[in-house]
């Protein structure tokens, strides 16, 4: 699955806060750019240092973003049964979730730690609908770190990993492979997601 194509990195897209995520700064919009800093929010020592790992502005990673392309590794979708992909994003979610009820014991930082999460999984919708302006693909060095979440007798690791979530993007992998096309997908993926947002909706 990986071929050695070259051997240097490249910059494919160096995206900032203000060519991306945000019009130009207005009187009407300046309000809506102010951001919630949570360094020892509510007092709560678990907050410290918080804002350190995306910025104090950016609480999703979705506002500054680098990405940095690996030409090194050519990476080429594969297609899997519909239940081996959901396993899998099952065990990432329930990590997640163990992570999170494990390694934090104040439910306030429980509740905007998820909530950075999810939103920040979230971003990558647009990626996939090619809205965001991203290339589509993952960090490969934060993903390289994966077995690094449990140590020998499978309990939880509490070492520094190295990295910040601004890093992410860095040593981005283009995945190809896959079906989008120009003229029909964005059509197509947009009736995707309004059908799995009705069932979502069913549900609550």
């Amino acid at each position: 699955m990986f071929a050695k194509l070259a051997s240097t990195v490249i910059i494919a897209s160096s995206m900032v806060a203000g060519v991306l995520a945000a019009p130009a700064v207005t009187p009407n919009n300046i309000l809506a750019r102010t951001f919630q800093s949570f360094n020892n929010w509510g007092g709560l020592s678990s907050f410290g240092n918080f804002d350190n790992f995306y910025g104090a502005d950016n609480f999703d990673g979705s506002v500054h973003v680098t990405q940095i392309v690996k030409q090194e590794e050519h990476v080429v979708c594969h297609t899997q049964a519909i239940e081996i992909i959901q396993q899998r994003l099952l065990v990432l979610q329930e990590m997640a979730k163990r992570i999170i009820t494990e390694q934090v014991c104040e439910v306030e930082t429980q509740t905007v730690v998820f909530e950075q999460f999810h939103a920040s999984l979230g971003n990558f919708r647009h990626d996939i609908s090619r809205s965001s302006g991203h290339q589509v693909g993952f960090d490969s060095g934060i993903a390289s770190h994966f077995g690094s979440l449990c140590n020998s007798d499978g309990s939880l690791s509490t070492s520094d990993l190295g990295f910040k979530g601004s890093d992410c993007g860095s040593q981005t992998v283009i995945v190809g492979g896959s079906n989008w096309n120009d003229a029909s997908s964005p059509s197509s993926c947009g009736a995707a997601f309004s059908a799995a947002s009705s069932a979502i909706s069913s549900l609550h």
